[in-house]
């Protein structure tokens, strides 16, 4: 494909006459056939990149992201451009999966979303060697590499797919990466000799970094939101931190929810919800509100708690003006951050004889023998498991971790169970029920119509498919479930988020436990040095805030951004280092005792701000009047 073809399909689809940054680059790049990845910030325009030159290619496109809602907005979006999209994630129903499937094999679509889980099924990989794929896009690629801050193990089976599909070039997307990263994404996704890889730099010129040391960061928060207008995010480390700063908001008159992975997926997307459409001004959330966060017009991003690292940081702030638009990313410090910070190191790399112990201890609550439990899977409650040995969660969760990472269990945090619903009257029974309103009328017709067997056993319900068969949200469909639930007619059991444990090894004996480097040494250094990172960026007073990210991200050219709250006391000092000085040279004028004109006292190499303010200084000194348009000094 031609740059001409490129701007054509841009034109007739989009509206735009011309590329972004390092679009057509990557455009190009793709289009050649070239494994290509594309480091673009925030806003950057990255959909653009896969999405021109997958309608001027043959076959499919192929894109892997882990945002369900993202997933969706963008496949409503292609269809309202008259562009065949389809979509395959977690809750679908098995029929309407295999429908999507078999339509991508005869060539029904010009993009198919996938979650990475979706990669390892059967189902999938088999129905995927029928279909004619143009190339694959892999966004947030960060996730793929053991070095980015957001590494999700659900990404490496995007290699298996090269296997699948070996001459099929690759578009991996991200917009937070450090050279380790880059490296490491490359080598996960077996990248050929001839891969191209392009930077778009990330600086922001309309996003003002800003780091506010105080001891009372709640009244410091309630200022900031007074002063700036507009609609924000407020970022803490803890459940218990969102809700409590949500309400203390609220009460001084500041409208805000919060948000957080232990809330139901309805409650996640109604409070979204009422924050995207501007209901709500402030969202206060853990990094849960993370990848997938689209508002454009925020204008304000404050940290209550320092981030874990700088990448995290990066994309938290980077959530603000996306409009282009002045938008302020504030991070609250004071000395006792720096201690907490600290303590994360060995939280998250717990010793190794803790470890053991900890494995010791998961095998007596499992009540698992030795040599046995070899793909066994055990639910698993932390709270309890915790209060029977005398552990406290945090260390816990990370020793978890790392036997994961070493191959020894798999600890599954989040196993999504999908509702489940059985109707306790019966089919005649339900039809002569006189007090039904329409709409649950029309959502019972709807789960007749989608599942088999509801009177006879249990079945497992998507709330999302039901609320699209109905045109409500998912939310009603929610509600009415309650109701219909507690009015008998049904039994409702809404989805949960169950931890599970899974033994990848047969027990064994705690001292023949192995963590290698890359699993632990590697990685807690690593993390420490990320620790390093976010510290000096909070505790640092004398370099530019935008300067130090963007060199933390390798552009070595990046300069002074004069915004931050680092230039901005800088250019204070300077002020008045310069208006001293220019009151010096004035006094020298007028040391004769004559009157001297106003274009005596124009200095090369002072501002007309500075030179005004040098005069009020000796005006109000008494030190200098006008008279007859002439200065004299007293």
């Amino acid at each position: 494909m031609n740059r001409e073809t490129a701007l054509g399909i841009l034109q007739q689809y989009w509206g735009h006459a011309a590329f972004r940054g390092i679009q057509e680059e990557i455009i190009l790049s793709i289009s050649e056939g070239h494994d290509t990845l594309g480091l673009m910030p925030t806003g950057g325009g990255k959909s653009i990149t896969f999405q021109v030159p997958a309608l001027a290619m043959e076959g499919m496109c192929l894109v892997v992201t882990p945002l369900i809602a993202l997933m969706k907005d963008q496949v409503n979006n292609l269809r309202q451009r008259g562009i065949r999209a389809a979509a395959i994630y977690s809750g679908q129903a098995h029929d309407e999966i295999l429908k999507v499937l078999e339509n991508a094999v005869f060539g029904a679509y010009t993009f198919l979303y996938v979650s990475p889980e979706r990669l390892s099924s059967e189902l999938f990989l088999e129905k995927l060697k029928r279909m004619h794929i143009s190339f694959i896009t892999i966004d947030e690629a960060h996730c793929i590499s053991q070095w980015g801050y957001d590494f999700r193990p659900s990404y490496l089976a995007i290699s298996e797919i090269r296997k699948v599909l070996p001459n099929t070039p690759v578009l991996a997307l991200t917009a937070t990466a450090t050279e380790r990263v880059v490296g490491d994404i490359c080598k996960q996704l077996c990248f050929g000799e001839d891969a191209q890889v392009f930077r778009m730099s990330f600086a922001r010129a309309n996003l003002h970094y800003i780091v506010r040391t105080t001891e009372d960061k709640t009244s410091e928060l309630i200022h900031i939101l007074n002063s700036v207008e507009g609609s924000a995010i407020v970022y803490t480390r803890s459940r218990r931190g969102t809700k409590e700063v949500s309400t203390t908001l609220n009460e001084a008159g500041i409208p805000a929810l919060f948000y957080h992975a232990g809330l139901t997926n309805v409650e996640k997307d109604v409070r979204q919800r009422e924050w995207q459409e501007g209901a709500t001004r402030v969202m206060v959330a853990t990094n849960a509100f993370g990848m997938g966060i689209d508002k454009a017009d925020v204008r304000l991003v404050i940290h209550m708690d320092l981030p874990d690292s700088i990448e995290a940081y990066f994309q938290e702030a980077g959530r603000a003006g996306r409009d282009g638009q002045r938008a302020y990313a504030v991070l609250l410090y004071n000395k006792r951050d720096h201690g907490k910070m600290l303590r994360r190191i060995p939280e998250t790399f717990p010793d190794k004889d803790y470890i053991r112990k900890v494995y010791d201890s998961l095998a007596y609550y499992l009540q698992m023998a030795m040599g046995d439990g070899l793909d066994v899977t055990r639910e698993f409650n932390l709270e309890k498991f915790c209060i029977n040995f005398k552990y406290f969660p945090v260390p816990v969760l990370s020793a978890l971790s790392l036997l994961t990472r070493a191959g020894y269990i798999e600890y599954r945090e989040k196993e999504d169970n999908k509702s489940r619903l059985l109707f306790i009257v019966g089919r005649d029974e339900l039809y002569r029920l006189q007090h039904i309103n329409k709409k649950s009328d029309e959502l019972i017709r709807a789960i007749l119509r989608n599942y088999g067997g509801v009177f006879s056993s249990y079945v497992t319900i998507e709330e999302e498919l039901l609320a699209e068969n109905c045109n409500i949200s998912s939310h009603e469909v929610y509600e009415i479930l309650k109701l219909l639930n507690h009015q008998r007619i049904i039994h409702y059991i809404p989805r949960k988020n169950t931890p599970y444990i899974t033994y990848t090894r047969g027990r064994m004996e705690s001292h023949r436990i192995l963590l290698a480097p890359e699993v632990y040494d590697d990685r807690k250094k690593e993390y420490e040095e990320r620790v390093e990172a976010i510290l000096h960026y909070a505790g640092d007073t004398t370099t530019c805030r935008s300067k130090m990210l963007l060199h933390y991200f390798g552009d070595s050219s990046a300069t002074d951004c004069g915004q931050c709250d680092v230039c901005l006391a800088r250019k204070d000092i300077n002020t008045g280092d310069s208006c001293a000085q220019l009151m010096e040279r004035f006094r020298q004028i007028l040391s004769d005792g004559a009157g001297h004109r106003p274009e005596e006292f124009s200095y090369d190499g002072y501002t007309s701000e500075v030179r005004k303010e040098a005069i009020e200084r000796l005006t109000e000194n008494g030190e200098l009047f006008l008279r007859n348009g002439f200065f004299f000094r007293e």
